[in-house]
């Protein structure tokens, strides 16, 4: 059974108009991975790379715009969300307030913060109308990515998820009996956030991208021949590990633009 639960802040209208997931390279092995990703998603990576050392670089959807970027890193790889807003000020003062703590200010409409369970994420200034792009079809069937998901410690979760619930305004859900809870995405957006209840009690909050597809046997099939491996499978979703060491998961989620499906 899902209920509704209160997002542990003020209620407001969302203040995100899109969200993009960055993966975040380590600079020996980024090439790769972004070759990888462009495969599984069947989208090609951007000629044009940016950033004072054309360090990120961004996949192009066929039908749709880019929410999937990469950004050559010193550290580990890792994924973090940026939430496309009107007023990027504001809104950092607004999830400072939730509990945020900003780490940088760039001069280009974008905040870098840290959410209070240090997950990181960015604040980046809105400038177009911007169009959800529809699954790609493969022989296995459809697939898409089309979530993050919050890894987060036991101990951190309930004050975590009402942060994530207050800064994007989006409606929070729990599934009885279960360890994920969901915020309901607003039409046309192209990931939703999935909260994960973690067993360890501490440490900080992190993130990996789940893709729905038709049919995760032969979609997990095609991503081992691009380069993936098989890490772990579940009745619900069959976890992977992309060439930098990431791990995503496939899901049995409907790819149909809009499924809220598990």
């Amino acid at each position: 059974m899902r209920q509704r639960l209160p997002s542990g802040g003020s209620s407001v209208s969302s203040p995100v108009r899109w969200v993009s997931a960055f993966l975040d390279n380590p600079r020996h092995s980024a090439r790769a991975d972004e070759a990888f990703w462009a495969h599984v998603t069947g989208w090609p990576e951007s000629e044009d790379r940016v950033g004072d050392h054309g360090e990120f670089m961004a996949l192009l959807p066929v039908d749709g715009h880019p929410y999937l970027w990469f950004q050559d890193v010193d550290g580990p790889a890792g994924v973090h969300p940026d939430l496309y807003v009107d007023d990027v000020s504001a809104e950092a003062d607004r999830a400072v307030g939730l509990g945020a703590l900003i780490t940088h200010r760039w001069d280009d409409g974008l905040i870098v913060l840290r959410s209070p369970g240090g997950m990181p994420f960015c604040l980046v200034q809105h400038r177009e109308q911007v169009t959800r792009p529809r699954p790609m079809g493969w022989p296995g069937g459809r697939s898409i990515v089309d979530q993050i998901c919050l890894d987060i410690p036991c101990d951190l979760f309930d004050d975590e998820a009402s942060f994530w619930a207050s800064l994007t305004g989006w409606e929070r859900f729990s599934e009885d009996g279960s360890e994920f809870e969901r915020l309901a995405r607003p039409e046309g957006m192209p990931v939703q956030f999935l909260l994960q209840r973690l067993e360890e009690r501490d440490g900080a909050t992190r993130a990996h991208l789940d893709l729905a597809c038709e049919d995760r046997e032969a979609e997990s099939e095609r991503h081992v021949t691009l380069g993936a491996e098989v890490v772990r499978r579940t009745p619900g979703w069959t976890t992977m590990r992309d060439p930098a060491g990431r791990e995503y998961c496939l899901t049995r989620r409907d790819p149909t633009p809009g499924s809220t499906s598990q």
